[in-house]
């Protein structure tokens, strides 16, 4: 049983949402990614994702655009992320930790090459924003070698066709993108979700994880009611930029805190 799995099972037993968070690497600092790190985790996130730079992340919006320029500008490289990965491990956390990209930073890299040594770092699981199921066959193959999950994207444009073919290889979990469009908060949930999970539902027996727009509590609690997990990015971006230096893993502590304050859903609210 991967660590995601075993996460996931915990979650459900004590009837909470998991609540996954993604820090890019590199951001605001590379010295300060393991701590903000471990803030997140000690404020209650449930999984980290290690947001990969990249040049062109097409499906960010500004805040995380902003975040993944600053880390390239200061020269933060595919082997410092692996690295966070190590230095994470051997300080002891032991949260799952998903490395998030895009395709072409782990293709120049090298697929065997990369898969091999996110998985000797300790990273239990991989995302590429942009690779369709019907491409994966190699990175497929090179994570499964490696005894890594790989989760896959589905859209609320997505097709029946599409949801059955990314259920038939993923693991781990699903991410549901929320809406049709970039990452970044939102004042409000798009009324088409329990109809677009139900729908993926019909597919796949694996934790959903609901992204894009989650910006706060509330969300946080009202995901929970219909999927297994909520997934922040772009508010803590924003949290972290507003946050002065040196007080940036306290802030961002007390921010996941909040957010970790609506996980806990009622049997009788749970809709999945």
């Amino acid at each position: 049983m991967s660590r995601i799995t075993e996460r996931f099972r915990t979650l459900h037993a004590a009837g909470q949402t998991g609540l996954i968070t993604y820090l890019p690497v590199g951001y605001p600092t590379l010295a300060e990614t393991p701590e903000l790190v471990r803030a997140a985790i000690a404020g209650g996130a449930s999984i980290v994702e290690l947001g990969v730079p990249f040049s062109d992340p097409l499906a960010d919006g500004v805040t995380i655009q902003r975040a993944t320029n600053t880390a390239l500008e200061q020269g933060t490289s595919m082997t410092d992320c692996i690295e966070t990965v190590r230095e994470l491990r051997a300080g002891g956390v032991d949260t799952p930790l998903i490395l998030m990209g895009y395709y072409n930073t782990y293709l120049s890299y090298g697929l065997d090459r990369f898969c091999a040594e996110a998985s000797t770092a300790g990273a239990d699981g991989l995302i590429a924003v942009d690779l369709p199921p019907e491409e994966a066959d190699a990175l497929l193959a090179a994570a499964r070698l490696q005894g890594l999950d790989l989760v896959f994207f589905l859209a609320p444009t997505s097709t029946d066709d599409r949801m059955a073919n990314v259920a038939a290889i993923a693991s781990g979990f699903i991410y549901c993108v929320s809406l049709a469009g970039v990452t970044g908060a939102r004042t409000a949930l798009p009324e088409h979700l329990p109809d677009f999970l139900a729908q993926v539902r019909k597919h796949t027996p694996l934790p959903l994880a609901v992204g894009f727009g989650i910006a706060g509590k509330d969300h946080v609690a009202e995901v929970g009611r219909i999927a297994e997990a909520a997934v922040v990015g772009s508010a803590l971006v924003d949290m972290i930029d507003r946050a002065p230096a040196g007080e940036r893993a306290a802030a961002v502590q007390r921010f996941v805190a909040e957010l970790a304050a609506g996980t806990t859903v009622s049997a009788s609210e749970q809709g999945r």
